[in-house]
């Protein structure tokens, strides 16, 4: 077991890092294994930055109110921010993301303090109260256990995908620190800490698949990953008829629900919502994976269009369908109109920081 690992699992055993050290203790390190394409990495952080550039300029409305507005989005909107192109900006998402890919690329791994200052250094477009109050708490003074908040929102989940680049290899329990660490220093919270362990589960797996795995394999994969994290979590749905709490049961009950009854995608999610808080976000997610797994570009669609916190949702379907597929899942014009502003005015920046990437951690795979 990674040494940081033991140390997190002792942060848990007192109270200080908001999860199980019950369930820390099953991780598994990744086996070794036929390292993926650097096409399927790359494919993967690009499909987060198109999802959330896709999604940000009608972000918070509901579905139905961005239709009357917009009709059927499909490509990137005029955006206020790029002096009213239709180009692809990102906001928190995006950056966040790419902030820690910034802080990989240093080449010195991740830790908590770090990352928690360097989050608080780079300029963030649409920042979340989560986050807003965690790095406001590092600021004061609090250590990076204590600066994150006791918040099941999806602000973590969003931009965690780039902690998989420097293990692609695998082999390492250090996979799981990084993805707890990078959750923790803003979300110290075990539904928030679940979903990103077994969303990089479900990362490292995509991208190693040869095709669209069968509809109810990510519901199955999700279960299994999570279900030690939350074995009876009291997270409180909105809506009478919302999921059932914890995500593993809204997976196997009311996903594996709407896929073998034909419910409309819109129609499902509108039952249980489609905001940032992860017992709706993940929901939308699973379904969106498993109804379109042949189709990444039609389910990067549908969660445009059909959800509310529909840049977060895109971004995260992005990463897991990028994964899938590689750069090949996404039409040519989402890549090349996509700006990839990191600040207010660096076009390229994300297209600069792939490279980078490829050159650090590119020789782990094929």
């Amino acid at each position: 077991m990674d040494k940081t690992l033991k140390d997190l699992i002792s942060l848990a055993e007192v109270g200080r890092l908001r999860t199980s050290a019950k369930a820390l203790r099953t991780l598994q390190p990744p086996p070794s294994a036929e390292p993926p394409s650097w096409d399927r990495v790359e494919g993967m952080l690009l499909g987060l930055a198109i999802g959330d550039a896709l999604g940000n300029t009608t972000e918070g409305r509901l579905p139905h109110v961005r239709r009357s507005e917009y009709g059927e989005i499909r490509d990137y909107l005029p955006n206020r921010r790029a002096e009213g192109r239709a180009v692809g900006v990102p906001s928190d998402d995006t950056q966040l993301a790419f902030g820690i890919l910034q802080v990989l690329l240093q080449g010195q791994g991740l830790d908590a303090t770090g990352l928690l200052n360097h989050f608080a250094q780079i300029p963030i477009t649409g920042i979340g109260g989560t986050v807003r109050s965690a790095l406001q708490q590092a600021r004061e003074g609090a250590a990076w256990p204590e600066a994150g908040r006791p918040s099941a929102g999806n602000g973590a989940l969003m931009r965690v995908a780039p902690v998989l680049l420097p293990h692609l290899s695998g082999g390492s329990d250090a996979l799981w620190r990084d993805a707890v660490i990078s959750t923790a220093v803003t979300h110290n919270d075990p539904l928030a800490i679940g979903c990103s362990v077994a969303f990089i589960d479900l990362l490292n797996t995509l991208l190693r698949l040869d095709g669209p795995p069968e509809p109810t394999w990510v519901l199955d994969r999700w279960s299994k990953v999570i279900r030690p994290f939350e074995p009876e979590i009291a997270y409180a749905p909105r809506g009478a008829a919302a999921v059932q709490a914890p995500t593993w049961r809204a997976a196997q009950v009311d996903v594996r629900r709407a896929l073998d009854s034909g419910l409309p995608t819109l129609a499902a999610m509108n039952r249980w919502h489609s905001g940032a808080y992860l017992l709706e976000t993940v929901p939308c997610v699973l379904l969106l994976l498993a109804r379109y797994a042949d189709d990444p570009e039609e389910a990067l669609v549908r969660a445009i269009n059909d959800t509310k916190d529909n840049d977060t949702i895109g971004a995260i379907v992005g990463a897991a369908m990028g994964a899938l597929y590689g750069t090949s899942a996404w039409p040519k014009r989402w890549i090349d109109q996509l700006a990839g502003r990191l600040t207010g005015d660096d076009d390229g920046a994300v297209q600069a920081m792939l490279v980078q990437a490829r050159e650090r951690f590119g020789a782990q795979a094929r």
